[in-house]
């Protein structure tokens, strides 16, 4: 008995220590009715673009609230819920806060931004009992990082998540203890891809400024009140101080852009697509580069220096190739690389003839992932043939001879079109030898194809004739059988495209051509009762009452069956005027107020895709960037924690291939057509087939852009400043004075005089101090005598009358689309 009571504290501290043990074990090795604990973890900033990391974030939590549907487009699914919270746009809050500065790459969150060396990274352990009140303790140890060997130590809750800044590319082990005990470890090793975005308006989110005009409640702008515009009057007036269309008080409220001499913004669908291939796999971070302006072609643009779309203080330095190898060089130099004749093809594209562009070294060059291009409309000046669509016989910009009216011949498109296949050729070689894609992986190269702008049912119907959208200045009348013109030469378009695309062994994405179906310039009704953003009317006061809608309530960004800005819808969003004094310098014509109204609804994106119809293109680019940098090895991981993938049963049918329909002869087409006069109908179907591109505006520049003295310009209703001043998230106007250049080889001496009818001075416009042009970089070739693409580019030719219509060809008239064994 005495030995017996003698062993009893033994026995009883030998069993409490057992039970410890098997406490403790059981967390480490937890029996199979319970999970073992697992790390997960996540990039805190996969899209290195943007500096603060809580702007991802709100794309990032964005997606994944999206249901397994909306997954199958998730960054349409995603424009549509962050604007549904925003009315001024998601992006007006993030553009100013980018790697993006001065024309470079660069910003202080990073020393290099081209070139990562950590990564913050967000680690969280699950699969504990009662984790807030277990104590853990986070332990690194850095792979390749000399200055920090030993790694961070973290003892924290069990519940909280861990933030380590791991080596880049080496990465870290992470590991988690309890007690001492070792109970979960990780390899963390973060994949960083680098994007290029080169190209046109398309590319650049033309038409969809980061932060749009704000417009007064009362206030109101009066361009004109006699002649041909004698009825424009109670116009949309911005907001702010100014007392004239034009000073400097009116500049300063111009729509703000992430680049403004280039019209990029952040909802341009390359840097859409960069940004969800970021956000989706946790990862996954991407390095974007996006470089794409409006008006550029694959000549002036690519491959020639082109300072933009509107005149700033410092405008692009260099070409867009140019650009991307100094981008690829991050804190390294670039070298001056003279190729007299490596593009010039015998001729073939004479523009590249003894150019000189920069290059980065091989051996400090960051490797190019994707390169996503989107070029060529400009380069065929397709913009001609849709402003010979939405002209009248009587507009002045036909007077002015080809600020957008010049009408381009049959013969003269289809002599371009065939230049485009050698411009194509050339740019292949410079993607592969001055960027260093390699020439087996030709498929990183992504050519993105024009949307359709006026199809509608099953795709051989369009818009009728009529100026439904486009009310805002009467010299625009859509004419749908010339539209039936541009739509064809629009399918040469596309096939000569995806011709040169499968001949180099680029990826061709045109899916998303389908979806605009429906979704065109006139998809809207011009009737009471309709809603706000889907009424096609141009708000206007009218005996002391707006109709049909204040507006200080348009909603540049909110959701819409037409997926294109129209005329009015470019009025009401980007609201571009000339800066006072630029009329009469540079073009040489009399103080001119209906001008300024007809710059504002054209040269602000019209005719270009909404911030939707941007998302609803990066999502068909997405969709195969996907398939391209799985087959390389940069897809997700095999169970990426926080992505999920739609099963097969969410998913929409496959679309079919292009078709190959057959393509009429489009001569004397016009001289056998009959103009239609019919209003817009129905808010149209939307059923898929492909559709037409859409080109852009490119204005390249004058020796000397700086404004003088200013005339007149317009009159206003209600007091200056009576408006409150704009919201602080407003960027600070920099240049004093932003207006539009014109190519040296358009410089307006010859400017046809406007029309005869006499313009009597209106009001008296502020004097801007001038401001002096920007150096050009003396590395950079400047592009030559080149004809410039834009709808509002300057011709020292005055245009030729358009010819007489008749009645219209059936073998014309587009037929209903049928799937082929073509590319998709």
């Amino acid at each position: 008995m005495a030995s017996r009571l003698r062993q009893g504290p033994r026995g009883i501290a030998a069993g409490l220590f057992l039970l410890l043990v098997c406490a403790v074990m059981g967390l480490a090795m937890p029996g199979s009715a319970e999970a073992a604990p697992v790390v997960t973890w996540r990039i805190e900033n996969p899209f290195r673009f943007f500096v603060d990391p809580n702007d991802t974030n709100a794309h990032r939590e964005t997606y994944r609230a999206l249901g397994p549907r909306e997954r199958t487009t998730p960054i349409l699914s995603e424009e549509h819920a962050l604007q549904r919270n925003d009315r001024d746009g998601w992006a007006a809050s993030m553009f100013d806060k980018t790697c993006w500065s001065n024309n470079r790459f660069k910003c202080k969150a990073y020393d290099d931004y081209m070139n990562p060396t950590h990564h913050a990274v967000i680690a969280k352990i699950t699969g504990i009992d009662d984790a807030s009140t277990l104590s853990c303790t986070w332990l690194s140890s850095p792979r390749g990082d000399a200055k920090n060997p030993r790694g961070d130590v973290i003892t924290q809750p069990c519940n909280a998540s861990a933030r380590f800044v791991v080596p880049y590319p080496g990465g870290a082990l992470i590991t988690v203890e309890i007690g001492g005990r070792q109970i979960a470890k990780l390899d963390i090793k973060v994949r960083d891809i680098l994007i290029a975005g080169m190209g046109d308006s398309f590319a650049s989110g033309e038409g969809n400024p980061d932060m749009a005009v704000r417009f007064s409640r009362e206030r109101t702008a009066d361009y004109s009140t006699i002649g041909l515009y004698g009825s424009l009057t109670g116009y949309p007036a911005r907001i702010g101080p100014w007392r004239d269309l034009g000073d400097n008080a009116f500049i300063k409220e111009n729509a703000r852009w992430l680049d403004q001499a280039c019209h990029r913004s952040l909802y341009s669908e390359q840097m859409r697509t960069a940004l969800q291939l970021a956000v989706e796999d946790p990862h996954r971070a991407v390095t974007f580069v996006g470089v794409s302006c409006a008006g550029a072609e694959i000549t002036g643009g690519l491959f020639l220096r082109y300072k933009g779309n509107e005149w700033v203080p410092n405008p692009p330095r260099l070409s867009q190739i140019s650009a991307v190898a100094e981008a690829q060089c991050g804190n390294n130099k670039t070298e001056a690389l003279n190729l007299p004749d490596a593009y010039y093809q015998n001729g073939a594209v004479p523009e590249l003839r003894d150019i000189i562009m920069r290059k980065c070294p091989q051996d400090v060059a960051r490797k190019i992932d994707l390169v996503l291009l989107s070029i060529g409309g400009n380069d065929i000046g397709f913009s001609r043939l849709i402003a010979n669509t939405v002209l009248s016989n009587e507009s002045l910009l036909r007077e002015l001879g080809g600020w957008l009216g010049e009408i381009h011949s049959d013969a003269e498109s289809t002599a371009a079109l065939e230049n485009l296949g050698p411009r194509y050729k050339s740019l292949n070689r410079a993607l592969h030898s001055i960027l260093y894609v390699p020439w087996e992986e030709s498929d990183r190269i992504l050519l993105v194809a024009y949307p359709g702008l006026a199809l509608q049912g099953d795709g051989s119907e369009m818009c009728a004739s009529g100026n439904a959208g486009m009310d805002v200045v009467p010299d625009f009348q859509l004419d749908r059988t010339r539209l039936k013109l541009g739509t064809w030469f629009a399918d040469k378009l596309n096939r000569q495209m995806r011709e040169s695309a499968n001949e180099f062994g680029w990826t061709f994405v045109e899916t998303h051509r389908r979806s605009f179906i429906g979704r065109g310039i006139c998809a809207g009704l011009s009737v009471e009762g309709v809603s706000d953003v889907d009424d096609l009317r141009l708000p206007r006061k009218i005996d002391g009452m707006w109709t049909p809608y204040n507006p200080a309530d348009y909603q540049a960004y909110a959701a819409r069956q037409r997926w294109f800005r129209t005329p009015n819808d470019a009025f009401m969003t980007g609201n571009f005027h000339a800066a006072a004094g630029f009329l009469t310098k540079y073009l040489r014509i009399e103080a001119f107020a209906p001008f300024q109204a007809i710059l504002a609804s054209t040269y602000s994106g019209a005719f270009h895709p909404t911030a939707e119809g941007q998302a609803a293109i990066a999502d068909a680019v997405a969709d195969k960037a996907r398939a391209v940098l799985a087959k390389y090895g940069d897809g997700p991981d095999a169970d990426p924690t926080g992505y999920v993938v739609p099963s097969p049963s969410d998913m929409p049918p496959p679309v079919a291939a292009e078709p190959d329909t057959s393509m009429p002869d489009a001569n004397s087409i016009l001289s056998k057509s009959q103009i239609e006069r019919a209003a817009t109908g129905a808010l149209p179907s939307n059923v898929a087939a492909p559709a037409l591109p859409e080109a852009d505006t490119a204005v390249p520049v004058l020796d000397d852009p700086a404004p003088t003295t200013p005339d007149t310009i317009g009159v206003t209703s209600g007091p200056p400043g009576s408006e409150p001043p704009p919201a602080a998230t407003a960027a600070t106007a920099t240049a004093p004075m932003q207006s539009i250049e014109l190519r040296r080889s358009a410089t307006p001496a010859a400017m046809p005089a406007p029309p005869a009818t006499p313009v009597p001075a209106l009001a008296t416009t502020a004097t801007p101090t001038p401001t002096a042009a920007p150096p050009v970089a003396a590395s950079e070739t400047t592009s030559g005598p080149a004809v410039s693409q834009s709808p509002v580019a300057v011709e020292t030719k005055a245009p030729a009358p358009p010819p007489a219509p008749a009645a219209a060809d059936d073998e014309f008239t587009p037929k209903a689309f049928a799937p082929s064994s073509g590319n998709n």
